[in-house]
């Protein structure tokens, strides 16, 4: 790192379910959008959910940026099916560090505190999302709702007409 350069954070919420319609799209822009980040250093924060939060760690650790994992519980990985829990492991064993919230078992109220932490902790949020309310309690619109409610900068990767 170059004397003065500053550490960017970049936080990830999006949905869990990416549509095949939604896809190419998606992978395509969270390409693009980390590309303007090369030869800078980058923190790529995440709590590894399924579906989006995999989806940017992965590309995160894969151009050389590093993964600061702030999981919403201890026995998080209950909620992981198996492929799911197989990404997971993998991702959080390659994490620099891994935060993990105080509540004992995974519950909306611990997956909205992640996503605050999550947009508190970083400079600028990328949403994986269609622009419609959460499902549940802690859900991608919450996590964007909080971001702009602080002043966080925020880009959103999404085909638009497309829903999740």
């Amino acid at each position: 790192m170059a004397d003065g350069e500053q550490i960017i954070h970049i936080g990830v919420t999006g949905h869990q379910h990416i549509p095949e319609a939604a896809r190419v799209f998606v992978e395509r822009g969270l390409r693009e959008f980390l590309a303007q980040y090369d030869g800078r250093p980058v923190v790529g924060l995440s709590s590894l959910a399924v579906g989006a939060d995999q989806l940017f760690a992965a590309e995160i650790l894969r151009t050389g940026h590093t993964l600061k994992a702030i999981l919403p519980s201890r026995r998080y990985e209950r909620t992981f099916d198996k492929d799911g829990l197989k990404s997971f492991e993998a991702l959080v064993g390659k994490a620099r560090q891994v935060v993990t919230l105080g509540y004992a078992e995974p519950c909306e109220d611990a997956y909205l505190l992640a996503g605050k932490r999550v947009v508190d902790d970083c400079d600028l949020l990328v949403a994986f999302w269609d622009g419609q309310p959460a499902d549940g309690k802690g859900g991608t619109a919450d996590a964007v709702a909080y971001a702009r409610e602080i002043g966080r900068p925020i880009t959103v990767i999404w085909p638009e007409g497309v829903r999740h």
